[in-house]
């Protein structure tokens, strides 16, 4: 199971829907990469990009 701090990923005044939206929107983006390049995801999409949101290496924009 995922724990993350979820007030740490609402910065920056961004709503908790926004939140869900984008990183249902990133985790798209990994699965679609990944058949792209014929990769396996061992880890859950979801997973992943919450992971990169909360390490700072993908962020929200409006």
């Amino acid at each position: 199971m995922l724990n993350v701090d979820l007030q740490k990923l609402l910065k920056n005044g961004i709503s908790r829907y926004e939140l869900v939206a984008a990183t249902a929107k990133r985790a798209r983006m990994i699965v679609d990469e990944a058949e792209k390049n014929r990769d396996i995801v061992i880890d859950k999409p979801v997973s992943i990009a919450v992971r990169e949101l909360e390490d700072g290496d993908w962020e929200i924009k409006d």
